[in-house]
């Protein structure tokens, strides 16, 4: 008998990730949404993952580029955190008024992150409902200085050191 989601949802609150926005353009369209899916898998060659849910815009348009960006987010940006998951329904436009920059590519990256990267797609792979993307990191910045905007249980925490 297969695991009922509903237990799996329930058992993985107890991990705390953190948070980061991930972007793509294609066509003069971007879009972005809030991952906690993301992680580094190889140092040489420079790899990261991450995965994202098949029937959303973002997945569209990094599977039509074949890249896209990612800004760690600072316990400051909860707000935009929300705004790219979709928590603000009649929001039209989410990139509107938020300030944004580009690195190397053209996919936007989010003012006073922690950190940012630009990727290529190498690999990808369905799994579920979503697809796993693995990508060569072509450029990335940032000191990691600032506190990081981390999730857990279902709601945002600030992390302390002791």
């Amino acid at each position: 008998m297969p695991l009922d989601p509903e237990k799996l949802r329930h058992a993985m609150r107890a991990w705390t990730t953190g948070v980061v926005i991930v972007t793509s353009l294609y066509e003069g369209q971007q879009y972005g949404m809030t991952v906690n899916s993301f992680t580094s898998i190889s140092l040489e060659p420079p790899l990261i993952c991450v995965t994202l849910k098949r029937l959303t815009h973002t997945h569209d348009l990094v599977v039509k580029s074949g890249m896209f960006s990612v800004t760690i987010l600072t316990s400051a940006q909860k707000e935009l955190s929300d705004r790219f998951a979709g928590k603000m329904p009649n929001l039209v436009d989410r990139f509107e008024g938020i300030q944004t920059e580009t690195i190397s590519l053209d996919s936007p990256v989010f003012k006073d992150g922690l950190a940012y990267f630009d990727c290529r797609i190498v690999n990808s792979v369905p799994v579920g409902e979503n697809t796993l993307f693995i990508a060569e990191v072509l450029d990335a910045r940032g000191e990691g200085e600032g506190v990081p905007l981390v999730y857990h249980n279902r709601e945002y925490w600030q992390l302390i050191k002791p």
